[in-house]
């Protein structure tokens, strides 16, 4: 088969940085930024959540191949902060949302624990999940 082993979608390899940043040249405020060991569930966010700051007048990303384990991330800024920093807010910003998510997650699988009476139906909901 020619997909790789799932160990090898997640792991780094020896010497395998997890981000590569490369500014562009041409581009003022621009960078591209390499992530390893990543697909669209991380890049689709960050694009998302940078695309919301109005510094930024571009985010994209794309997965260069189905078989490789990395997206490259482009971003572009108005300058007042470097795309480096604007993907660090983005990722703090990602964080506390989902912080919030799983939360709220919890709290739900509790209350409905609370009303339905029966710990079988949502056993463990929320412990150990994220």
């Amino acid at each position: 088969m020619n997909a790789p082993s799932r160990y090898e979608m997640f792991v780094l390899n020896d010497g395998e940085a997890k981000v590569e940043v490369v500014e562009d040249t041409k581009i003022p405020n621009a960078a591209t930024l390499t992530i390893n060991k990543e697909d669209h569930t991380l890049a689709n966010m960050l694009r998302s959540q940078l695309l919301l700051f109005p510094y930024v007048q571009f985010a994209g990303y794309k997965v260069p191949h189905p078989l490789e384990p990395r997206v490259v991330l482009k971003v572009q800024t108005d300058g007042s902060r470097t795309p480096l920093v604007a993907v660090q807010e983005a990722i703090n910003t990602l964080l506390i949302l989902l912080g919030k998510v799983r939360s709220q997650f919890q709290q739900e699988a509790v209350r409905a624990r609370a009303l339905e009476g029966t710990e079988d139906q949502f056993a463990g909901a929320g412990e150990g999940f994220f």
